[in-house]
């Protein structure tokens, strides 16, 4: 049995959420360049050219790259032989995240009730913490920081077996052009499908984590990824929502075995920014 305190926990997440909000990474980084040279609309050049610049001068300065900084959300696989040691698992990641939103001067987005009262917590706390229990005696931590602005536009639609290919093709791609200028295109789109509703969701947003220019190992579903991406970047929405051919930077499928009877499909919605990280402790 390993120990790892909450301590180390809690530095982790601060150093992650600190870190994803000034550094654009390097796949995304690398995406938005080439995009530069496949987008034909000026105007699209120009706000390629622009949101590179602005993720330049954010981790030259070390300043947030968008004002919206997001809801934190926390994905967590937890070696089955770690002891956490001086205080609880979700305790950590939240002071993680509490310390970082107000040392590395990120606004706090979250409100304590959504409905009634929607009083802000001032902390940008409680995160969303998804967890896994793994072999082994480490954990990993993969968060990201999730603007609402591209959240707002994602679907869920509980699809049946018999609306095959082309009806998931569709609905991604009505999904995605649909919402326009919305979550600020060029976007990363996560889709999942299969599991049940709630299981659709939360992979979808996972997959938007997804490097950049990765296919998914099933080549059915990387022809699918691809297609549904063609599709997308014809649409003519482009940077911004003001026209041109790059509306999207990658369309990332994953699939989890379902019942006989349905077929969730989950469209989750990331902006330019793509927010994420990693550490392993």
């Amino acid at each position: 049995m390993r120990e790892i305190t909450a301590c180390q926990i809690k530095d982790t997440i601060k150093t992650l959420f600190i870190n994803i909000n000034y550094e654009i990474g390097d796949d995304v980084l690398s995406s938005l360049e080439s995009a530069v040279d496949r987008e034909v609309s000026p105007v699209g050049k120009a706000i390629l050219g622009q949101i590179i610049e602005n993720d330049i001068i954010a981790k030259n300065e070390r300043v947030p790259m968008c004002q919206d900084t997001g809801m934190a959300v926390v994905f967590a696989e937890v070696g089955q032989d770690v002891h956490i040691t001086g205080g609880s698992f979700a305790n950590a990641i939240n002071e993680g995240v509490r310390e970082a939103y107000s040392e590395g001067y990120l606004r706090k987005s979250i409100v304590s009730d959504p409905l009634f009262d929607r009083k802000n917590t001032g902390d940008n706390t409680p995160a969303v913490i998804y967890t896994d229990i793994v072999p082994g005696d480490k954990i990993k931590l993969t968060v990201t920081c999730k603007g609402f602005g591209s959240e707002n536009m994602s679907r869920i639609k509980m699809m049946t077996p018999a609306d095959g290919v082309d009806g998931v093709l569709d609905f991604i791609v009505k999904t995605v052009v649909e919402a326009g200028p919305n979550p600020c295109p060029p976007t990363i789109v996560g889709v999942c499908i299969g599991g049940t509703m709630d299981k659709a969701a939360q992979l979808a947003k996972l997959a938007t984590i997804r490097p950049v220019g990765s296919r998914n190992s099933d080549p059915r579903y990387a022809e699918l990824e691809a297609e549904a991406l063609r599709r997308i970047n014809e649409s003519g929405v482009g940077p911004g929502g003001l026209g041109g051919r790059i509306t999207c930077l990658a369309v990332n499928i994953e699939s989890y075995p379902t019942h006989i009877a349905g077929m969730p499909v989950a469209v989750n919605i990331c902006c330019h920014a793509a927010r994420h990280g990693e550490a392993v402790i």
